[in-house]
């Protein structure tokens, strides 16, 4: 990642995606979790499929649409409805942290792909010391009352979805554009959503504040973020743009303490570290020979 303009991509994401959990927490006061989730792909289907369509890139995916039909499920279905839901009775920093374990689930995954390198001494303690930081976070806070064991796990499992659907889709369909899988994708989880958004419709007005937070989730924390991801991705590859996680989950503890007063609790006093170490040496790509 030399150049100047990786470098801002890079940051750009990075901050795109840890600023969605604060909007989840501020629109999931008002709004129900599936008008949140129907809105947000909604606009982001709107924004991202006219941008697929002038590049060409649906025609590649028109073959594959039964297996993108799965990934929606598992990429967006299950883990937008999840995370949401959670944010209700968990931080937004929170929440933000437990989604730096993709990289552990991934590493996981690869293992059972056949990936003997995932069990080289650093991958193994990577793995060892992420998780350490997951049971800190979950247990810590758990036995103190301060964070919802329910909400944890929802979030966790939709961690571990996002890593099994990218494995999914990466490796039966990798010459689909990635603007083209999310557009679509997107536009799936809107129709699946779309009734029960419409039968818990606001009764009453949303304040401006949870309006513009349910918008600029749609427009900047999936259209713009998965945007400028493919830009990052084409730039700097798939290894180097995951490490893109540590920045967005800094930025979702940092704007739910200073923007919505959440606190620092000693869980993620403890797990934070942790969990980011343990994310990136599980990760790590090891040379064997």
């Amino acid at each position: 990642m030399n150049s100047r303009k990786s470098v801002g991509l890079f940051l750009l994401v990075g901050v795109l995606w840890g600023v969605p959990y604060l909007f989840i927490k501020i629109a999931v006061a008002e709004f129900s979790t599936p008008m949140v989730v129907f809105s947000r792909v909604l606009i982001g289907a709107l924004i991202l499929l006219p941008i697929a369509i002038k590049q060409g890139a649906i025609a590649p995916a028109k073959k594959y649409w039964k297996l993108i039909v799965v990934y929606a499920i598992l990429e967006m279905v299950g883990p937008w409805y999840l995370i949401t839901t959670a944010e209700k009775s968990i931080t937004s920093g929170l929440a933000g942290l437990l989604i730096a374990t993709v990289p552990i689930w991934a590493t996981l995954l690869a293992s059972a792909s056949g990936d003997t390198t995932v069990w080289h001494s650093k991958r193994l303690f990577g793995l060892v010391i992420g998780f350490i930081g997951v049971f800190a976070l979950v247990g810590v806070d758990t036995l103190r009352g301060a964070t919802d064991l329910a909400g944890v796990l929802m979030v966790l499992l939709s961690a571990f979805l996002y890593a099994f659907a990218t494995n999914m889709i990466s490796t039966k369909a990798p010459e689909v554009p990635g603007i083209a899988v999310s557009g679509i994708s997107m536009a799936i989880t809107a129709v699946i959503f779309a009734v029960p958004a419409a039968l818990t419709f606001p009764t009453q007005t949303p304040s401006l504040k949870a309006t513009s937070s349910l918008i600029g989730l749609g427009a900047i924390c999936t259209a713009a973020a998965f945007y400028y991801f493919f830009k990052l991705l084409a730039q700097v590859g798939s290894a180097r743009a995951s490490v893109v996680t540590y920045i967005n989950t800094a930025v979702a503890i940092g704007l739910g303490v200073i923007l919505i007063d959440e606190p620092l609790t000693l869980g993620i006093f403890i797990g934070f570290p942790l969990v980011l170490i343990g994310s990136y040496l599980a990760s790590k790509k090891i040379k064997i020979g």
